[in-house]
C-alpha cells in the first residue's frame, strides 16, 4: 500500500481516553487545542468517556479522516492506541499518538515522548512512515499478544491499579502476588517454518516491541524491526521459581535463564495438544483481554501501520541496545 498523502495542514481527528494514565484529561485536551490553534491545524477531539466506547468513535475518526485526507490519532495508553490503530489500519488514513498511558511502550520505540505538547510537535511537523503490525487471528497488537500467564498478571495488574493506582512499582507488587498463587500449566502444539513442536508452558508471549523485549534481556529483541515477532515461552516451572523469572525480566536477564524458549517467527500456529481441550482461549493484546478461536495464529501483518514519527531510531531504544 501506497503511503497516505498527507498536507501540511491535514485536519486531526483525535480519540482522548479521559481515564488513560494519570495526566489530567482536561489539561490535556487544553494543550492538544492550543497547539492545534498556534499552528493553524484544524482538529476534532472525540472523548471516551465510558467503557466500551473507544472502538465507536475511532470508527467515526477514521470515517472523518478519510473523506478529508486527515490524521487518526489515539490519546491515551497502549490498550487505546491499539483500539485506534485498529479501526485505521487499511484505511489510507496517517496514524498519530499522543501517548497518555503508564508504559507507553509503543509511543517510546518510536521515539514520541510522554509529554503531550512535545508529542503534539512531533505530530504536526513530522510525516507518516511504516510500522509493523502483529495479529492473532482477527486481533491486532503493537507490543504484545500472550495468553496464560501473562494474561492473569495484566488482569491482576489491571484490579490493582483501579485500587491502588497506575505506576510501575503497583504493577511489579501486583506480578509478584499473581505467580506465588500458583498458576495453570498449558499442553499447546505450535508450529513454524516447518517446525512441529509441543510445549507445557504456564505463559506464551509474543513480542512486537524492541524495547520491551530489550528490557526483558530476550536475544531476539530486534526482530520485529527485521519484518518478524517473538515468541517467548516458559518451561514448567513451580510457584516458588517464577518470582525470579520475574525478577530476571525486570533486570533484562530473562533471556539468560535456562527455563525460557525463545524464537523468532513471521507466522506461528497454536492449539491445545489435546483434540476436546478449549476451543476459545483468553488472551491478552496490548493489554486488553479477549476470547480468541483456537487455532490461535499469530503473525505479521502484511499492511503496515503508517505512524507520524520521527525519521530517527529513538534515543531510548538506541539505548536499550547498548
Amino acid at each position: 500500500m501506497p503511503v497516505p498523502e498527507t498536507a501540511p495542514d491535514a485536519p486531526l481527528f483525535i480519540v482522548l481516553n479521559a481515564s488513560s494514565g494519570s495526566e489530567d484529561a482536561a489539561e490535556a485536551r487544553r494543550v492538544i487545542e492550543e497547539g492545534c490553534d498556534a499552528a493553524g491545524r484544524r482538529n476534532r477531539i472525540f472523548v471516551v468517556d465510558g467503557p466500551g466506547r473507544v472502538q465507536a468513535l475511532a470508527r467515526e475518526a477514521v470515517e472523518r479522516a478519510r473523506a478529508v485526507g486527515g490524521v487518526v490519532v489515539a490519546a491515551g495508553g497502549d490498550g487505546t492506541i491499539n483500539a485506534v490503530a485498529h479501526a485505521t489500519l487499511g484505511s489510507g488514513c496517517a496514524f498519530g499518538v499522543l501517548p497518555q498511558g503508564t508504559f507507553n511502550y509503543f509511543s517510546r520505540t518510536h521515539g514520541i515522548p510522554r509529554d503531550t505538547a512535545q508529542a503534539l510537535h512531533i505530530l504536526l511537523t513530522e510525516q507518516p512512515r511504516a510500522v509493523q503490525v502483529g495479529l492473532v487471528n482477527d486481533r491486532m497488537f503493537l507490543v504484545n499478544a500472550s495468553l496464560g500467564l501473562y494474561a492473569e498478571l495484566l488482569e491482576e495488574r489491571e484490579a490493582y491499579k483501579a485500587r491502588y493506582g497506575r505506576n510501575r512499582w503497583i504493577a511489579f507488587g501486583a506480578g509478584l502476588l499473581t505467580v506465588l498463587r500458583g498458576h495453570r500449566q498449558w499442553n499447546l502444539r505450535m508450529a513454524w517454518r516447518g517446525v512441529e513442536r509441543d510445549i507445557r508452558t504456564p505463559t506464551l508471549f509474543v513480542g512486537n516491541n524492541p524495547l520491551q523485549l530489550h528490557q526483558v534481556g530476550i536475544p531476539e529483541a530486534d526482530v520485529p524491526e527485521q519484518g518478524q515477532l517473538a515468541a517467548i515461552a516458559l518451561k514448567p516451572v513451580g510457584p516458588l521459581a517464577m518470582p525470579g523469572l520475574l525478577v530476571r525480566g525486570a533486570l533484562g536477564r530473562l533471556g539468560d535463564a535456562d527455563e525460557v524458549l525463545s524464537f523468532p517467527f513471521e507466522s506461528l500456529t497454536v492449539k491445545p495438544r489435546r483434540p476436546l481441550a478449549a476451543r476459545r482461549i483468553k488472551v491478552a493484546t496490548d493489554g486488553e483481554i479477549g476470547w480468541v478461536d483456537t487455532p490461535l495464529l499469530f503473525r505479521v501483518s502484511p499492511e503496515p501501520l503508517w505512524l507520524v514519527r520521527p525519521a530517527r531510531t529513538a534515543p531510548e531504544l538506541e539505548a536499550a541496545r547498548e
